[in-house]
């Protein structure tokens, strides 16, 4: 078991002998299994009549804290979303203050992000019992709303026999059960304010001076941490908006057809995408593609690849070879250096025909109750990696009642498997999917996504844009 394991199931010591006088508040210690130094008062005559023994002894209490703050910096920083950093956090706060409960609210200065409060042993009634109390009265709200000389941490010990805190604090403390408590704020090293969290006690106490100076230091770098994760949720929630932006906002109704999309950005903004549009003659055509790469530069790649096959597609979309042959040409004229995939398909619906080519892209995959096959495409290079570009077409037609499902192989790297396994696994997918799903081509596109990812589409392997189009022909 490590130091921090240890102090997470390990209540906190009793009184101190010192202190157990009536009304006087108790120090809050770590359990002593936690090899923690507990030197904070002056040497005894026997430690100085050996001061080599004493010293060695110190040193040894310095190294233990170092490892404790070192364990639960470790665990912090192994935290890749912001909810889970606040709940470790406060957690390792609470075990470092020796406190069994405790509230965390995240409130940057900035406006960055919207204010949160999680709570650790409170339940969400009992926090918002707490967030009843007036905010001017509290040391948190105080901190948080930028207030003079609240910057630095503050102990309550003993709240019920404070005449001068606020009556309300101390009615919601009695209601609750909590007698002390012990605020530290959250900012970084430019002194933005992001929040503080409070650890609250059954009985009047106070944390040792050791334990205030650990606690310190760990908000300290924690701060910095949870600065990271605010600025990489912004950006993803700032890439997410984007990359919806460029995607259709509704599909096309189209007589014979029904249509589904769905689309989950990666972390940093991918190039994957899918479209549908009318064409003359009532054809319809259908296209799912991917951009290397991510970021800005996919983002912008990936409308502009778009935008291109939507026009190449109105003008000679009955002939999909052109149109990816076209479509090659823009991307060596005007994205050297970036390789896509695509597939592009001339439907007609009353014929339930496809025609269809693809470039270095998943094929499609047709399920119904009669059955659930790939379609057979030829192969060829992602486009912009050949000097000139040309497939030959497949066409095929549908029984009334399947449904083509166009994907990009982000669904694939996600499951985590060899593309053989997830090949498998999405045929097995498709072909399992219930009866009375089979009619709506968003039902089917969910279960498909459901038995593909487990973990759902935030997952440990969502490194990559997911795209799918799902097509029912009656």
């Amino acid at each position: 078991m490590g130091v921090c394991d240890a102090i997470r199931h390990n209540a906190p010591v009793g009184k101190p002998t010192a202190m157990s006088a009536p009304h006087l508040p108790k120090v809050a210690g770590i359990d002593p299994m936690v090899p923690v130094s507990t030197h904070t008062a002056a040497p005894t005559e026997t430690a100085l009549s050996a001061p080599g023994a004493f010293l060695q002894d110190r040193l040894a209490g310095w190294v233990s804290d170092l490892t404790t703050l070192h364990e639960l910096t470790e665990r912090l920083a192994g935290t890749t979303t912001l909810d889970g950093a606040l709940h470790e956090l406060l957690a390792a706060g609470a075990a470092l203050v020796g406190a069994g409960r405790g509230l965390l609210v995240l409130e940057p200065a900035d406006g960055s992000a919207p204010s949160r409060t999680i709570g650790l042993g409170l339940a969400h009634a009992e926090l918002g019992h707490i967030e009843t109390v007036p905010r001017d009265t509290t040391a948190h709200g105080r901190f948080l709303d930028g207030l003079p000389d609240t910057d630095t941490p503050l102990a309550s010990p003993d709240i019920l026999g404070d005449p001068g805190l606020d009556p309300r604090c101390r009615e919601v403390a009695a209601q609750l059960g909590y007698a002390a408590s012990y605020t530290q704020p959250l900012a970084t090293k430019d002194a933005r304010r992001i929040g503080a969290a409070v650890w609250l006690y059954d009985e009047p106490a106070r944390p040792l001076e050791r334990q205030c100076h650990l606690v310190e230091v760990y908000a300290r770098y924690a701060a910095e941490h949870l600065a990271r994760l605010l600025e990489l949720e912004r950006t993803r929630a700032e890439a997410s908006a984007i990359t919806e932006e460029l995607l259709p906002g509704r599909l096309p109704r189209f007589p014979g057809v029904r249509l589904a999309g769905r689309h989950r950005a990666s972390p940093g903004g991918g190039g994957h995408w899918y479209d549908a549009l009318p064409l003359p003659d009532d054809a319809l055509g259908l296209a799912v593609g991917s951009v290397g790469g991510s970021g800005p530069s996919a983002l912008a790649a990936m409308g502009r690849l778009r935008a291109g096959l939507r026009a190449y597609a109105v003008m000679e979309g009955e002939d999909p070879v052109a149109v990816l042959s076209d479509l090659e040409l823009l991307l060596r004229l005007t994205e050297p250096s970036t390789a896509a995939t695509a597939l592009y398909a001339y439907c007609e619906p009353d014929r339930r025909t496809i025609l269809l080519a693809g470039a270095g892209h998943t094929p499609p995959l047709v399920t119904g109750e009669r059955r659930t096959e790939f379609v057979e495409t030829a192969l060829s290079a992602p486009l912009g990696m050949l000097s000139c570009w040309e497939a030959p077409s497949v066409e095929f037609t549908l029984h009334p009642g399947e449904t083509v499902l166009f994907c990009t192989d982000g669904l694939l790297h996600r499951t985590g498997d060899t593309m053989d396994r997830a090949f498998a696994r999405l045929h097995a997918a498709a072909a399992g999917v219930p009866k009375a799903l089979r009619q709506d081509p968003g039902a089917i596109a969910d279960h498909v996504l459901r038995l593909m990812l487990p973990d759902g589409l935030d997952g440990s392997h969502g490194t990559e844009d997911v795209a799918l189009l799902a097509a029912r022909f009656d």
